[in-house]
């Protein structure tokens, strides 16, 4: 029979976190509409979870400093903005941005 090595703390950690992450992936599955396929690694499941956050955080920063109105449809009004409607306003904002001074900076320390 084989042990694992390692103390069992070590290992009953390492099973906990591998739960939570699986947890965390089935969430985002049910909740968000996130497909993956299934030979998909993990770090390519939580880089696509990290690209919706920083998504989401921008598009919130963005609204809070330039209000916008929700797109109308009109067979439905929303109460909320979808992730289509964050992901068109970040792109948006990143289309007008001046990265001018980023450019300089790094050119000239």
């Amino acid at each position: 029979m084989h042990r694992p090595k390692g103390h069992a703390s070590s290992n009953l950690a390492m099973v906990s976190v591998a739960m939570a992450m699986e947890v965390t992936f089935e969430e985002a599955r049910a909740h968000l509409g996130v497909e993956s396929q299934r030979q998909w690694s993990p770090q390519a499941i939580a880089a696509l979870l990290a690209l919706f956050s920083i998504v989401t955080v921008v598009a919130h920063q963005q609204q809070k400093q330039h209000p916008f109105e929700l797109p109308k449809a009109a067979w439905y009004q929303k109460a909320l903005p979808t992730f289509a409607d964050a992901l068109a306003l970040v792109t948006t904002a990143l289309a007008n941005a001046d990265f001018s001074d980023v450019k300089y900076r790094c050119e000239h320390g």
